[in-house]
């Protein structure tokens, strides 16, 4: 599996989403209170992600 969603927990507790790319962590997502809202995070991000603009601030 070269690319990959992976819901984890932090220290304090909270779920945290990460986007994995061979093995390098592309990014991830604030913390949330539930396993069910990270789940939430990953599918708007598969959602909305594909139409998302790319804004340039270079």
């Amino acid at each position: 599996m070269s690319h990959h969603f992976e819901i984890y927990k932090d220290k304090a507790g909270e779920f945290r989403v990460r986007f994995k790319y061979n093995a390098e962590v592309m990014f991830s997502t604030e913390g949330y209170s539930s396993k069910a809202s990270a789940q939430n995070a990953i599918d708007s991000i598969k959602k909305n992600g594909p139409g998302a603009e790319v804004v340039d601030n270079s």
